[in-house]
C-alpha cells in the first residue's frame, strides 16, 4: 500500500504513553495529532506498562477526531537485533494508530524491516497490511548523506523531521536557528524529491516559554516548505496550527490568481501581470499547491 496522506497533521503533541492523565485529555490540547510516547519520555522500567497503555489510549484519542501516532524505541544493533523496537511494533500496531515515529534512523535498512515486521503483525492481527504509515526522525549527522534512500525505503513513509537536540548533540553544536537551518533545509529537499512530507522547524524543540520567538521559527519553517511539526507542549500546537496554515487573504488572493490565469490562457496570453508582479510558472504551481493543501 503507497501512502498519500490524506491529511497532515500541523501539530503533533509527544505524550508519554503511560501517564493516564494526560492521555485521557489529550483531545483538548489542540494539536491535529498526539504522539503516545514509548521512548524518552518513558523510563525503562514503564516501557512494558506504556506499550500495553497503547491500545486504550490509541482508541480514546481516535474517538474524538485526533490523529493517533505512536513513537517506538530504536535499539537495533549491527545484527539486527532490537527487542525494544520488536515489542514496541507488536503493542502498536492496533487500530486507531495512523502512524508510527521512527527515531535515530540513519539509513533505509532499519525502516525496510521495519516495515516488514509490521506486515507480519498486522496481518497475524488481520489489520489492513500496509495501513499503519512510519515517519522517521534524523537525529544524526551520519543519516544527512542517506536522506535520498530513508526518504524512497518504502511507501509506508509518508514522512521525515530533523530531532533537533539528538542532531545538534551528534554535530557538536547548539540547536541555534542559524546553526539548524542547514539540515533542516536538507530534510525538506530530499523530502520533496521523494514526495513524502516534510516536518519541523529550524530551532529546538525545547524553547517553548518565548512564544514571538517561537511563531516567528514556525513562520520561517513554513516559507523553507514544512508543512508541521512535533511539539512537546500545548502552547506550541496552537502556534504550530496557526503558522502552517494559510490566512484567508493567501487564500483569496491564491483564487484570484488562478482566476486570472485561467482568463490568460483563453486569451491566448502567455505572460501577464497580476497585482503589479509578472505572473510564471512558479508562482502558479505555489497557488496551487497552497490551495491543494488548504482542505487537508
Amino acid at each position: 500500500m503507497s501512502h498519500k496522506p490524506k491529511a497532515v497533521w500541523r501539530s503533533m503533541l509527544f505524550l508519554p504513553a503511560h501517564v493516564e492523565k494526560f492521555v485521557a485529555k489529550a483531545h483538548t490540547r489542540g494539536a491535529d495529532a498526539c504522539i503516545l510516547d514509548l521512548e524518552d519520555s518513558v523510563p525503562l522500567e514503564l516501557k512494558a506498562q506504556a506499550r500495553e497503555s497503547i491500545a486504550a489510549g490509541a482508541q480514546q484519542i481516535a474517538a474524538h477526531k485526533v490523529g493517533v501516532l505512536v513513537r517506538v524505541n530504536n535499539d537495533s544493533d549491527h545484527n539486527g537485533r532490537s527487542p525494544l523496537l520488536d515489542a514496541d511494533l507488536e503493542y502498536s500496531a492496533r487500530p486507531g494508530v495512523a502512524a508510527l515515529v521512527i527515531p535515530k534512523v540513519n539509513d533505509g535498512s532499519l525502516l525496510k524491516r521495519t516495515a516488514d515486521k509490521l506486515d507480519a503483525i498486522e496481518a497475524r492481527l488481520g489489520l489492513p497490511v500496509g495501513g499503519i504509515a512510519l515517519i522517521a526522525q534524523i537525529e544524526d549527522v551520519q543519516a544527512l548523506p542517506n536522506l535520498d534512500a530513508i526518504a524512497t525505503s518504502t511507501p509506508r513513509l509518508i514522512g521525515m523531521s530533523l530531532g533537533s537536540e539528538d542532531f545538534s548533540a551528534s554535530a557538536g553544536m547548539v540547536p541555534t536557528p542559524e546553526a539548524l537551518y542547514l539540515p533542516n533545509q536538507m530534510v525538506v529537499f530530499a523530502c520533496r524529491r521523494a514526495g513524502i512530507l516534510p516536518f519541523g522547524f529550524p530551532s529546538s524543540i525545547a524553547e517553548y516559554s518565548d512564544e514571538q520567538a517561537f511563531a516567528a521559527s514556525v513562520k520561517r519553517a513554513s516559507e523553507m516548505g514544512f508543512v508541521g511539526a512535533f511539539c512537546i507542549h500545548p502552547k506550541q500546537a496552537a502556534l504550530l496550527n496557526a503558522g502552517f496554515s494559510p490566512s484567508e487573504e493567501q487564500l483569496a488572493e491564491a483564487r484570484a490568481l488562478l482566476a486570472a490565469v485561467a482568463e490568460a490562457e483563453a486569451e491566448g496570453r502567455g505572460a501577464f501581470a497580476f497585482n503589479g508582479k509578472m505572473v510564471d510558472r512558479p508562482v502558479i504551481l505555489r497557488a496551487q499547491e497552497l490551495l491543494r493543501r488548504a482542505p487537508a
